[in-house]
């Protein structure tokens, strides 16, 4: 997702079925925010499958200060309006990968 700058909306820019952390980094501008919600496909160590929603924010380094405030500013917003809990944030798009992503969730086990 993304924001629209004139209608200050945030706003569904691309939608992906069946995408890797690595191909969806690849997806992700490397000098503009954006909003991702994510269905990872998450095997727990004891076989368990689950699907947990993750929210991760994109805000690489070199982004216009302008673009970083607005995003930062409405970030909590959605995550509250989505009920979102799995809220992660990198500032490299090379950093979004599936050991990137398990080591995140990790956390929630």
């Amino acid at each position: 997702m993304k924001i629209d700058k004139e209608k200050q909306l945030v706003v569904l820019e691309e939608e992906y079925e069946n995408i890797s952390p690595d191909e969806l980094k690849s997806e992700l501008p490397e000098r503009q925010p954006r909003f991702v919600v994510y269905s990872y496909r998450y095997v727990h160590s004891d076989g368990r499958i689950s699907f947990p929603l993750c929210f991760i924010f994109s805000s690489p380094v070199g982004c216009k200060p302008e673009q970083q405030m607005m995003y930062a500013g409405s970030k909590n917003r959605l995550v509250q309006t989505a009920e979102l809990t799995k809220v992660f944030e990198i500032r490299n798009t090379e950093d979004l990968t599936e050991e990137w992503l398990k080591d995140k969730l990790a956390f929630f086990r």
